[in-house]
This record gives C-alpha cells, sequence and structure tokens, in this order.
C-alpha cells in the first residue's frame, strides 16, 4: 500500500513524545515505519503494529513493576525492538536509560547502580551475558527482558523474561493508565555522558527538552520542502544526537525509518534505503571522502582531471555563486551530470540533507562534498542540550562556522568566550549530581557548554577553542581523558601519560616511563638509563606496549589506545608542562607534540 504524504506534528501544541507517536500512529496507521533487513530482504513493520507492540510492552513492564519515573536501563544495537521498547518505556511512565553497547561490565554496573534501574531490556547473547553479570552485582537487582534468547548456561539469579512472550501475553490489554498522567517536565530519557572526572553522569533530558529540539529541527528542514521522508539509522541510539535526531524527530514529522545492518555494509544500504535525510558523524564523511579518492586512482587521467574541475568549479561556486563565467557554468552544468550525479547516486540519490554532528567537521571535508553536490549541514551541540543548539541553514551554508542557533534558542558569550545557551533545550539537570547541575547551569538557566567561540555578523556560532578536557572523537563520542590517563599511570612501567584524540578517529598516547622502573628494566637489556636515548628504542616501546595492552583490556572500545610515542623528557613545572599544582599542561604538550602525535595516524 503506497503511504500517504506524511505531515509533521503541531509542536505547538504537542506536549509528550508518547501522545507524538500516537497522534502520527493514527494518521498513517498502514503506512511503513520502521525497516529492517533479513534474510536478504527489507520487510517492514507499520505505524499500527508498532504501536500494538509498544502498548503491549508497556503494560508488561507495568506488570513486571515498573512506576512513573522508575529507570529502564535499555542495553541494544540498533533495530525495531529498541524504537518499541523506547517508547514502551514511556507509554509505562518510566524514564528510558539507554546504555553503549560497548560499555564494559563496570560500566554497566556503574549506571545501573546510580540510575537505580529496577528493569533493564537486552537484546543479543553477547551484550546479555556483560549486563547480566552487572545485573547480579548492583545494588537493587534488576528484572531482565531479553529481546534474543539469551542462550544462559547456569542460572544468574536475574529474573529474565522474553521479549516475545511478554508481548503475546499483554497484546489484548487496553491502554495504559499512564498514558494520560505524562507531564511535558517529566524526565524522559537519563543519558549517561562522561564527566572531566572520568565518572559518566547521568542527563535528564524531559519530553519537553526534546520536543523543542525537535521543533527547532523542523523549521531548519521545512524550507527543503518535507514530505514522504526516509531515514538511515546507524549511529549508536544511546547516544544523545541519535536518540533525538534519529528517533524522535523522524516520529515527529512521519518519516520511515531505515535501520543499517552495519557500518560495513552502510554503503550498500544506503542505495538501498535511498535516505532523503540522514544525520552522521564526521567519521562518516571522513570515510567517504577517502572512499572515493581511493576510487580515483583507478580511473584514467582524463576522468581525474573532470573530477577536479567539478571539485574547483564547486569551490568557487560555494565563494561567491556569482563569480563562474558564463563558460564556468556551462562546464559546471556538464560536470555535474558527469561527476556530481554519480558521486549523489553513492548516497542513494534524493538526499535533501545529510546534518552533520556530534563532533566537529573538518572543513575541508564538508566543503569536499558541499562542491560534489551532497548537502552537508554541520551543526554543534552536546547531550546537556537536548543536544541541537545551531545548525547551518540550507542554502547559507558557512562550512567553518556550525550555524546559528534553532528556533527560540538564545546564544551569547561570557567574558572569556565560553558559549552560553539558554533555552527549553538546557536539561533539567544530572541525576542524583546537584553540584555537577550547578557548576553548568547558573542561577539565570545558562548553560555553561565548556566551549569557546565566537558569534559572527550572521549570528554563525565558530568554535574556536575547548574549555573542557573531554574529547569528541570524530565518531561523536565523548571520551574522559583523566580516565584512561590515570589507569595508564596505574601500570608500572608508565609515570605519566597524556591522552590525544580530539576530532581524530582513535585516541592515541604521550607516555613517560616510570624512572625507577626504567633503571630497572636498562640494567636488565644492557642499556643505558638514558630516556632521550632511549625514546625511539623498539625494545623499550615493546614493554611500554605490553601495559598499555594490559589496560586496553579494562577499556570500552572507544577508549582503547591504538597507538603511543614516548617522550624524551617528564612532563615538570621547570619545563612548563605542569603547573604548580601538578596538572598537565595539554596545550603545552600538543604544541610541543602535536606533529608527531599527528604522525602516529598515518603510521
Amino acid at each position: 500500500m503506497p503511504s500517504p504524504r506524511h505531515r509533521a506534528t503541531d509542536f505547538e501544541t504537542a506536549i509528550d513524545l508518547v501522545g507524538v507517536f500516537l497522534n502520527q500512529a493514527k494518521r498513517f496507521q498502514r503506512a511503513p515505519l520502521l525497516w529492517r533487513k533479513r534474510d536478504g530482504a527489507w520487510r517492514s513493520q507499520s505505524w499500527g503494529e508498532v504501536r500494538t507492540q509498544a502498548v503491549a510492552m508497556a503494560n508488561a513492564l507495568i506488570a513486571l513493576g515498573v512506576r512513573p519515573g522508575d529507570r529502564v536501563a535499555l542495553i541494544s544495537e540498533n533495530r525495531p525492538e529498541w524504537f518499541i521498547a523506547d517508547l514502551a518505556i514511556l507509554m509505562a511512565g518510566g524514564v528510558v536509560t539507554p546504555c553503549y553497547v560497548t560499555n564494559t561490565v563496570a560500566d554497566h554496573l556503574h549506571v545501573l547502580d546510580d540510575s537505580g534501574a529496577t528493569v533493564m531490556i537486552v537484546s543479543t547473547p553477547q551484550l546479555a551475558a556483560r549486563a547480566l553479570e552487572a545485573a547480579g552485582m548492583a545494588r537493587i537487582t534488576p528484572v531482565a527482558v531479553a529481546i534474543e534468547d539469551p542462550q544462559l548456561h547456569q542460572h544468574t539469579g536475574i529474573d529474565v523474561h522474553a521479549w516475545g512472550d511478554l508481548i503475546e501475553r499483554h497484546r489484548a490489554q487496553p491502554w495504559p493508565a499512564t498514558l494520560a498522567a505524562i507531564e511535558p517536565d517529566d524526565v524522559a530519557v537519563i543519558i549517561y555522558t562522561s564527566g572531566t572526572g572520568g565518572v559518566p553522569k547521568g542527563v535528564m533530558l524531559s519530553h519537553a527538552n526534546i520536543l523543542h529540539n525537535c521543533a527547532g529541527a523542523y523549521a531548519v528542514l521545512r524550507t527543503l520542502g518535507l514530505g514522504r521522508e526516509v531515514f538511515l539509522s546507524f549511529l549508536p541510539l544511546s547516544h544523545s544526537y541519535e536518540h533525538t535526531a534519529g528517533l524522535h524527530f523522524p516520529l515527529s514529522i512521519g518519516a520511515e525509518i531505515w535501520f543499517a545492518e552495519n557500518v560495513d555494509r552502510l554503503a550498500s544500504n544506503m542505495t538501498e534505503a535511498r535516505p532523503t535525510i540522514m544525520t552522521a558523524v564526521p567519521r562518516l564523511y571522513e570515510s567517504m571522502r577517502t572512499r572515493v579518492v581511493r576510487g580515483l586512482e583507478s580511473q584514467s587521467p582524463a576522468k581525474r582531471k573532470l573530477f577536479q574541475r567539478a571539485l574547483d568549479l564547486g569551490l568557487k561556486r560555494y565563494h561567491d555563486p556569482k563569480s563562474l563565467t558564463l563558460l564556468e557554468r556551462l562546464q559546471d552544468y556538464v560536470v555535474d551530470r558527469l561527476v556530481r550525479s554519480k558521486v549523489r547516486k553513492r548516497f542513494g540519490g534524493r538526499l535533501k540533507a545529510m546534518v552533520s554532528g556530534g563532533g566537529p567537521l573538518n572543513v575541508d571535508v564538508g566543503l569536499f562534498f558541499h562542491a560534489l553536490g551532497v548537502p552537508i549541514l554541520q551543526g554543534y551541540g552536546q547531550t546537556e542540550s537536548s543536544p541541537v543548539i545551531s545548525v547551518n541553514r540550507p542554502g547559507k551554508v558557512r562550512m567553518h562556522t556550525v550555524g546559528p542557533p534553532l528556533k527560540d534558542v538564545q546564544v551569547r558569550l561570557a567574558e572569556d568566550g565560553e558559549i552560553l545557551v539558554k533555552g527549553g533545550l538546557v536539561m533539567q539537570g544530572y541525576w542524583n549530581n546537584p553540584k555537577a547541575t550547578a557548576d553548568v547551569i547558573d542561577a539565570d538557566g545558562w548553560l555553561h557548554t565548556g566551549d569557546v567561540g565566537l558569534i559572527d555578523a550572521e549570528g554563525c556560532i565558530q568554535i574556536t577553542d575547548r574549555k573542557k578536557d573531554i574529547i569528541v572523537n570524530s565518531g561523536g563520542d565523548n571520551i574522559s581523558p583523566q580516565r584512561v590517563e590515570g589507569l595508564l599511570c596505574l601500570e608500572q612501567e608508565i609515570a605519566q601519560a597524556m591522552i590525544y584524540g580530539d576530532r581524530r578517529p582513535h585516541l592515541v598516547a604521550l607516555l613517560v616511563p616510570d624512572s625507577e622502573w626504567l633503571g630497572r628494566w636498562a640494567a636488565k637489556a644492557g642499556k643505558d638509563a638514558d630516556l632521550p636515548a632511549l625514546a625511539d628504542d623498539p625494545d623499550l616501546r615493546s614493554a611500554i606496549g605490553a601495559a598499555v595492552t594490559r589496560v586496553n583490556a579494562k577499556l570500552g572500545q572507544i577508549e582503547k589506545v591504538r597507538r603511543f610515542m614516548i617522550a624524551p623528557e617528564p612532563f615538570t613545572v621547570d619545563n612548563d608542562q605542569m603547573t604548580p599544582t601538578l596538572k598537565v599542561r595539554r596545550h603545552i604538550l600538543k604544541a610541543e607534540y602535536g606533529d608527531r602525535l599527528e604522525r602516529l595516524y598515518r603510521s
């Protein structure tokens, strides 16, 4: 059955996320909503089917003891059940508490203990193994709901229920009474994000917070002529960016959501799903640019020259649309047909916009695709702002900026240049942490972002620096360097460490060996304990590498140190690499070792 023309929510009257979904489900009923590939074929679930399953699971959660305000942990890769679980938790009056699939047992235990989750929903047997181990140690033992058979080989002491059985058991029940009790300021989700001390803090976002962000995004994208939209979901739904922009925003505009099989299949999934809007992180654009450039290497000189002409003309048009001569406009038309159309086809052929967020987009990468006719709108935000603060506008892209603020968002600069934000997008606070909340939201309601920037004459924000030390990698993940550095310095071989990796695909490290350990190691190896002479010694690198490997075994995937270099001298107050209170001066170390650290990404 053909899908009806999709319409957006009336954000002026919308009260809560559940009401938005139910209104859209009533409107579209039999139209496809969620798509997943199985046995080589894409299969859909309609709005009505999703509603039925979500209501059944909501009643099941209530039967399992979930009460309004209770936290429910959600541990799953992106899949239709993630959406259904999210909606069901909200319908039951609960608070969605997502966990990253890369979490260690210790990470899960922190979230369970800090949130006090009474129920957890987990998908695959692999994820269930770590989650159930953490649940067994939690101060409150949660009830578990397993989407797939967890394949338990021994009794865990955890009450485990099958997802499918619960839905069938509660399918015929009426809508839960909790639906009528949801208020706009009720907390909808607690998303855990790394803090400067290394312990993740739970960011409380309300229904109103997320709806405010959805309304702002709609005001930006409606100029593209929104109709029947298709989103391709691949960023983790446990991340605030995808949770808002890839779940609740598509629902609010009546879009279809297709789940990518995995990152390796993303390129082929794009050509199959043919998305109209995509939310992505810089890493995607970086890898796709690399793939396009590598593909050119096998082309003839004539085709490479044509491609370069498309780039040159696209860049010239970006910098000054009126600067193209008549001949260049004719050439631009030709290369658009011969070159840019093929690039657009790689993205499915009908993209209206790709929104880049979750981390800073390299200007050259953004201009590369803009020149090739792939519309990238760079935005800016953080979990504490639901998450989007600003984004470039269609037709008015200023690639070196993150665009002007969303509708009804105030932004100003503090005296030291820190970006401050105010509006309905600002979080309710950090869960169980009023002090941390007061540190970032002042008495007047301004959120202190920790980022330093400028605001140009057109109101566009340009990020120039980071007050906080949190690393945001090119995948948009927040990583606390202090946590990784602390673990490294617990090893006997390592005295000091600095983690590096902002805007990069993975972490690298600058390490200083412990002087006493180095003396013992050098004597045993028959070498002089001279750090400057040993910094590039392969035997020393191997010994230090063993310590790094031990630490990596304790870390989540995004926290692992992939490569390292050894500093030829310790960090000291005398060489200005430490403060008088013995804190590492990161900017000094980056100035001294930045080029060599960057070379680690090319080795």
